[in-house]
């Protein structure tokens, strides 16, 4: 039985989430879109083609007019114009109209990249997001936040444009590589420490069976990491207030992203980042230094890096200057009154952020 959640806007349903443990119900999920007489076309990229191509191609042939292919390199350093661009001058190949659809097949870049390619070509064609990995599929599928990197700025481009459908196949999660798996760990766990201290409980509680991928655990997770997603985004579609909070840990693990050469993977970087802002709480006197040591032992149980080397702080610092949360020159830093209560903060100084970052960083860092 699928497990569901509706994502409204102003009180009315626009799409669903679907959670299934196969790729079996896809086909049932896109006939309800009535796009039998439309193209689609699959975005997906080198490391995901191979593993899931063939399959979803087959299902959506079944779906629909016809169907295309659009497979590009995988990695960071292509989620940009350029591949935007690619995408474009297929789809204008293919004929593509405002009434046909993309189809994300991927992790986060992809969805990022294919989202963004459908909120402007044609100003704006309907798309859905078939999510294949842990991070995409409770974090970077849900909410029409869709982008693409500018000269190895992260998301500088980008546009809120919501897919029609979020079908999650949770059987993927059993062949991700480890450290796929750890990194939207990060995303996961920052969700609980943001808004929910009891699922935050329930991750630790349950650690051994998530890293052992038992099939009903991580459908409890992923339910209740989409459901504290959802509600975020409903209460706040368009990042004007309370979806800021999903950002906590973002604002130096996206500095440390950028000045590693995308070379670390974004939760990686994301649970740095809640870290150092953990500790940046427990130093303004809001979380005990027992919380905060707790925050870096959960990250470390799940896989996830509590320390980066080779950084220079200065540099760390410029970069957080160039980040797209920036309001009127300062920088919007998401801190923790209490596990599970969050809140945005315009007044974080430079050696607060320098006291965070110096708690994740190695001591033989250039700082």
């Amino acid at each position: 039985m699928a497990k569901r959640l509706n994502v409204c806007r102003d009180g009315q349903p626009i799409y669903e989430i679907v959670m299934e443990h196969s790729f079996a119900g896809l086909s049932r999920e896109i006939e309800k879109l009535g796009i039998q007489e439309r193209r689609i076309c699959i975005v997906t990229d080198s490391n995901v083609g191979p593993l899931y191509l063939k399959e979803v191609e087959a299902i959506l042939r079944g779906c629909c007019r016809e169907v295309s292919l659009f497979q590009f390199p995988a990695g960071e350093e292509h989620k940009n114009l350029d591949t935007v661009r690619a995408l474009y001058e297929h789809l204008i190949k293919q004929h593509f109209d405002r009434n046909d659809l993309l189809a994300a097949l991927g992790g986060g870049v992809t969805g990022d990249l294919c989202g963004f390619a459908a909120a402007t070509y044609l100003r704006g064609i309907g798309f859905i997001q078939i999510p294949t990995t842990l991070l995409s599929q409770v974090d970077s599928s849900i909410g029409g936040k869709t982008g693409v990197d500018f000269d190895s700025y992260k998301n500088m481009v980008g546009a809120f444009h919501m897919p029609r459908l979020v079908y999650t196949n949770l059987g993927i999660l059993k062949t991700l590589p480890k450290e796929q798996f750890a990194s939207g760990m990060g995303e996961v766990i920052k969700h609980g420490l943001i808004k929910n201290p009891s699922y935050y409980q329930w991750l630790k509680d349950n650690r051994e069976a998530i890293l052992a991928r038992k099939p009903e655990i991580c459908e409890t997770m992923v339910y209740e990491s989409n459901l504290i997603k959802k509600e975020v985004v409903e209460l706040d579609p368009t990042e004007k207030g309370e979806r800021a909070l999903l950002n906590f840990g973002h604002t130096l693990g996206h500095a440390v992203e950028k000045l590693k050469d995308f070379t670390m993977l974004h939760g990686h970087c994301v649970a740095l980042g809640c870290i150092a802002a953990s500790e940046i709480s427990h130093l303004r006197g809001m979380l005990t230094e027992e919380e905060t040591e707790e925050i870096r032992s959960t990250m470390e149980g799940f896989g996830l890096p509590v320390k980066v080397s080779g950084l220079i702080w200065q540099q760390v610092y410029e970069t957080t200057k160039n980040d797209k949360k920036m309001d009127l020159g300062t920088v919007k830093f998401v801190l923790l009154r209490c596990i599970g209560d969050s809140y945005v903060d315009r007044t974080v100084s430079e050696a607060e952020m320098k006291a965070g970052y110096d708690f994740i960083s190695e001591k033989e860092d250039l700082s």
